[in-house]
C-alpha cells in the first residue's frame, strides 16, 4: 500500500499500532495477507502518528518496531 492521507494519519510516514505497541513504516508496508494489516489497525481505532515523524520517535515513546516492514530495526 501507501501513506493514508485521511485521518488519522494524514500522510504521516509511521503508524503506531496502541493495542501492541507497535510501529509501522507505510513506506515499507507489507501488504500481504499475513503482513502489517494497517487498514485493519484504523478501522479497530488503535492507529496514531508520531510528532516528529520519526522511528525514533516512536521507539522513545515505547513503540517496538514490525518486523515485516522494518526488519533489522533494534528493539
Amino acid at each position: 500500500m501507501a501513506r493514508r492521507y485521511g485521518y488519522p494519519l494524514r500522510g504521516n510516514r509511521y503508524c503506531g499500532n496502541t493495542s501492541k505497541r507497535e510501529v509501522h513504516d507505510l513506506d515499507s508496508e507489507d501488504t500481504k495477507r499475513d503482513g502489517c494489516q494497517i487498514d485493519e489497525i484504523i478501522g479497530a481505532g488503535h492507529a496514531r502518528t508520531f510528532s516528529p515523524d520519526t522511528l525514533a520517535q516512536a521507539k522513545s515513546e515505547g513503540y517496538d518496531p514490525c518486523d515485516k516492514c522494518l526488519p533489522g530495526s533494534q528493539r
